[in-house]
């Protein structure tokens, strides 16, 4: 009987409980809910990824609603506005097209626009070995190494650093190389980011000698002084005499001259007294 009676009371509880779920349930389908609008603006974005130098078209923008409590500083309402110009910077798809990733009106696109002001864009041809095996890619930083025989002798051939940390504006014809895979280019020219002082360097050594590009760490900024190395110093048949002279020069000139040696004197006794004269040379 006992048992009959726990049954009926778990039937009761059960029954309860289902209709209390089923009436809050019907309650909160049955509350009307409540929209909130927020005021929006019309701003321009990128319809698909767009790389570095890519003149803008109607097709590459699109057109979604910000709100406008929070525009982006410089933002445009409408494609028309910037279709034609050039990026000086990648964007990415759906990122706001601001106005510091534009070149100016009338720059146009490509690689132009790309220069800042006061710097050169200087091409040279490179091949697989040159080129760090393809790894010289736009953006990577590199070192110009120079050989060059100043009297046109064999014996006077030098290999020396002539430029460091160089900016790769373009490899090739690409200025952007692929994120994604990231893999080595085959290439024949390697354009670099240059001031006019070092544009004209880098002729000179690419016409005049062969040049070789040395490959650095975006991280490192030193720039070792290199004093170069010829045939007879790389054999071992001379000493490094330019690195020798080089480590000289601040040795002596920290030295302080040495002073002259004092005039001849005679000592000369009268009595109890002594007396020192210089001797004069005629």
């Amino acid at each position: 009987m006992s048992r009959m009676r726990i049954f009926i009371v778990l039937g009761i509880a059960v029954g309860l409980g289902g209709t209390f779920a089923f009436a809050t349930y019907r309650y909160i389908q049955n509350t009307p809910v409540r929209e909130v609008r927020l005021p929006t603006t019309p701003v321009v974005v990128a319809a698909a990824d767009l790389a570095l130098g890519a003149e803008l078209r109607r097709e590459d923008l699109k057109v979604i609603a910000w709100p406008s409590d929070a525009l982006p500083v410089g933002s445009f309402r409408d494609p028309q506005e910037i279709v034609g110009r050039g990026l000086v910077q990648p964007v990415t798809q759906n990122e706001t097209v601001l106005p510091a990733k534009l070149a100016p009106v009338g720059a146009g696109a490509g690689l132009p626009p790309v220069i800042p002001a006061g710097m050169r864009a200087v091409s040279v041809r490179v091949n697989d070995v040159i080129g760090v095996a393809g790894y010289v890619l736009p953006g990577t930083r590199v070192d110009v190494v120079a050989t060059v025989s100043p009297t046109n002798q064999q014996t006077d051939m030098t290999s020396k650093v002539v430029l460091t940390n160089v900016l790769v504006l373009a490899a090739g014809t690409r200025i952007e190389r692929d994120v994604e895979e990231n893999k080595p280019i085959s290439v024949s020219v390697v354009t670099l980011l240059v001031n006019p002082t070092d544009a004209e360097r880098l002729t000179l050594a690419s016409t005049e000698g062969k040049i070789q590009l040395a490959l650095r760490n975006p991280l490192d900024a030193t720039a070792p002084p290199t004093p170069g190395v010829r045939p007879a110093v790389l054999l071992g048949y001379a000493a490094p005499r330019l690195a020798a002279r080089a480590a000289a020069k601040p040795a002596s000139a920290s030295q302080s001259p040495e002073p002259p040696p004092p005039p001849p004197t005679v000592e000369i006794i009268r009595g109890d007294k002594r007396a020192q004269e210089i001797v004069r040379q005629e």
